[in-house]
């Protein structure tokens, strides 16, 4: 059930690429798209909320002298990101000017990325999610280096060179990982189950360290953010879109699938230091959000930010802080995407993105009222405004993140209103005022143009006003990741007793020991 994910983007690439009429290609592209996100919401009305593992597995051996199988599997935190993948893709394909330069490789790129991303989502091969992993590289690279902006040769090289070196860490410790394992396998499942025998802290933390900075680079979190801001500014909206809204995101699935599922004793060794790159990153992010005057980069920033929060989270590692990282992840995909898509139209529109010149567009008259209005939805969601699903997320990572890491807590909460602060500039810049008569003919936007918005916007309110219908199909997902941070009991360092995972979770519904396992240090 897993492999039409796969197979229509690839598909519909290969028949872009067979069929010669570029006018024909955005259709085409359309269509897959369409299919795949179809595809997605059915496996999401499918999915079996009583049950917390993997399901629609696949398995077929490929390559098994390396330890390579095609092994698919989704959960609770997989799944809602394949449908996000899927509408973004929609959205992204939507965006493309109708003069674009060389539509057929264009769009071609889109659906590898999208069935990229899948794989690595769907991934329960560790060999097979490297493939997936970097798969995409390739095309976000010619996509940046082609259709972006004027310094895009630099972009585009920087963010080649940076994610290749995530790549790299990542590969290192999974042969690590497979080299240390019982079996040398590089199946999640069975690495899983030796999560809590045989290897000393000291082993797992060397193991675990290339895989958080790997995954620090994708997300990417404070300091190693520097190809972030120039990336996303230089590609298209389209390429923005994906960057921002899901790319992104499989550095903090990898943080959550591998390094707090594989590692639960040394994460929770390292959980004070993440929380304190988490808090950095917030700050740091709404800060420099705060001090841009080229409105895209000020979205950009306000991403390392969000990013921030949902560190915190991963490190606190409550069942609320968990559930909230993950719809987190998801809630912000679908607010950056919306704010990149209508910066799009307000650059294609007036043909800048400076703070100091755009003024006036809320403007019934000669402005762009539908898109102001929409930015301001757009900003306010980001910011946490209750009733949109930005606050529903941000809320429950507060609240869950709060008893483990009080400090860092409190800081990203300040950092929360301090994205208040710059999107307030933001609007109060390019949405009032009064407009520049040299400068305000600008061409009208129809309601066709803006339909993509429309739609975030809706799925934003909606999801805001009933986040259940966000949260529910994570939250067996992450009641499981919590579970296995506190498993073990250990008889002496780095070797752990058995345990039984159906008692242990029949004792934890006691609510006397929920408390007192919530005190004790492991």
């Amino acid at each position: 059930m897993l492999t039409p994910l796969l197979l229509i983007p690839l598909l519909g690439a290969i028949a872009i690429a067979l069929y010669p009429k570029p006018q024909t290609s955005k259709a085409i592209a359309t269509v897959a798209s369409l299919a795949s996100l179809g595809w997605a919401v059915y496996l999401l009305g499918q999915i079996d909320l009583n049950r917390s593992g993997i399901q629609f597995s696949e398995f077929h051996p490929w390559v098994e002298p390396l330890g390579l199988n095609y092994s698919l599997g989704v959960d609770g935190l997989s799944l809602p990101l394949l449908v996000l993948n899927s509408l973004l893709t929609v959205v992204a394909l939507y965006t493309n000017r109708p003069n674009l330069n060389r539509p057929r490789l264009h769009n071609s790129l889109i659906l590898l990325i999208n069935a990229g991303i899948a794989g690595a989502l769907m991934s329960q091969n560790l060999l097979l999610f490297i493939i997936f992993y970097e798969l995409e590289l390739i095309p976000f690279y010619l996509l940046i280096a082609i259709w972006g902006g004027e310094k895009r040769g630099y972009a585009s090289t920087k963010f080649l060179l940076y994610t290749a070196v995530s790549g790299l860490l990542v590969i290192f410790s999974f042969l690590g990982i497979a080299f240390t394992s019982k079996t040398f396998s590089f199946e999640f499942s069975q690495l899983q189950l030796q999560a809590f025998s045989g290897l000393d802290l000291t082993t797992q933390l060397l193991l675990l360290t290339p895989l958080l900075i790997g995954f620090a680079i994708k997300t990417p979190l404070v300091p190693l953010h520097t190809w972030m801001p120039d990336t996303y500014v230089e590609a298209s909206p389209s390429t923005a879109i994906l960057l921002g809204g899901i790319f992104a995101k499989l550095g903090t699935y990898g943080l959550l699938r591998f390094g707090l599922q594989l590692f639960p004793v040394a994460w929770q060794a390292v959980a004070p230091g993440l929380a304190v790159i988490g808090t950095v990153s917030a700050i740091y992010g709404a800060m420099n959000a705060i001090a841009q005057r080229d409105i895209k980069r000020m979205v950009a920033y306000s991403s390392i930010g969000h990013m921030g929060y949902i560190l915190v989270a991963a490190a606190a590692g409550t069942e609320l802080s968990i559930l909230g990282a993950i719809g987190l992840m998801v809630a912000h995909g679908l607010i950056l995407a919306l704010l990149f898509y209508l910066v799009g139209i307000v650059e294609q529109t007036t043909g800048t993105r400076d703070l100091d010149i755009l003024n006036g567009l809320m403007n019934p008259i000669r402005g762009l009222p539908l898109t102001s209005a929409l930015l301001i939805l757009a900003g306010m969601a980001s910011a946490g405004i209750p009733g949109l699903v930005g606050f529903a997320a941000e809320f429950i990572v507060f609240q869950g993140s709060f008893a483990t890491f009080p400090i860092p807590t409190l800081l990203c909460i300040i950092s929360s209103g301090l994205t208040a602060v710059y999107f307030v500039i933001l609007i109060n810049r390019t949405c009032f005022g009064k407009l520049d008569n040299s400068r305000a003919y600008y061409a009208r936007v129809t309601v066709k143009e803006q339909w993509p918005a429309l739609v975030l916007v809706a799925i934003v309110l909606f999801l805001g006003i009933q986040p259940n219908w966000l949260l529910r199909w994570m939250e067996p997902t992450s009641t499981t990741i919590v579970a296995q941070l506190h498993y073990p009991k250990t008889s002496q360092v780095g070797q752990f007793d058995a345990y039984n995972p159906a008692l242990l979770k029949g004792i934890d519904n006691l609510p006397f020991v929920k408390e007192v396992m919530r005190h004790i240090p492991f």
